[in-house]
């Protein structure tokens, strides 16, 4: 498939058909992660694999925004570890942990599994539950599973602005 036609095909699924996702698909997701560019390539992301029952009733008490899916890549940075601006201090953790998150799940969609980027989960919960040392920062949930047959995407999704409010030529 052409990259432009997965770009504009993928949407947010919330709603699985409950098959486990296959290890070797997990793999794949979890390759184009690491392929990801990154900040100097300090490579700061972690990635937790949650797809176990425990884990995922773990994850319930994060999130209201699970959908019950049977796979949830939980996408950290380690502050040590990341990059940072000199003359202002902005750190590059955030950025890299969301370019890391957006390649999985393309790669995903490309694989046939569904996926969501879920920022609304309860941080503190989350390092309470997966007890994540304080240097890391969780940053996304990307949950995901086989769509289920009635899965849609949302009313908004080929909802665009001009793309001329968006870009600007600077032209000198």
């Amino acid at each position: 498939m052409d990259f432009l036609e997965l770009a504009k095909n993928r949407y947010s699924v919330r709603k699985f058909d409950g098959r486990p996702v296959k290890p070797e698909v997990t793999g794949k997701i979890l390759r184009a992660g690491h392929l990801a560019p990154t900040a100097c390539n300090r490579q700061p992301q972690r990635v937790l694999v949650i797809e176990s029952q425990e884990g995922r009733q773990k994850l319930k008490k994060c999130t209201g925004s699970h959908f019950d899916a049977p796979l949830a890549l939980l996408v950290c940075y380690d502050k040590t570890e990341c990059w940072v601006r000199e003359y202002d201090g902005k750190p590059s953790g955030d950025i890299d942990a969301s370019i890391v998150a957006d390649h999985m799940m393309l790669a995903a969609a490309s694989l046939g599994v569904g996926s969501t980027w879920v920022m609304h989960f309860d941080p503190e919960a989350v390092r309470r539950e997966f007890a994540l040392p304080d240097t890391l920062e969780p940053v996304a949930l990307l949950v995901m599973g086989y769509p289920a047959g009635d899965a849609k995407p949302s009313p908004m999704h080929e909802t665009y602005r001009p793309e001329a409010e968006l870009v600007v030529y600077h032209r000198f």
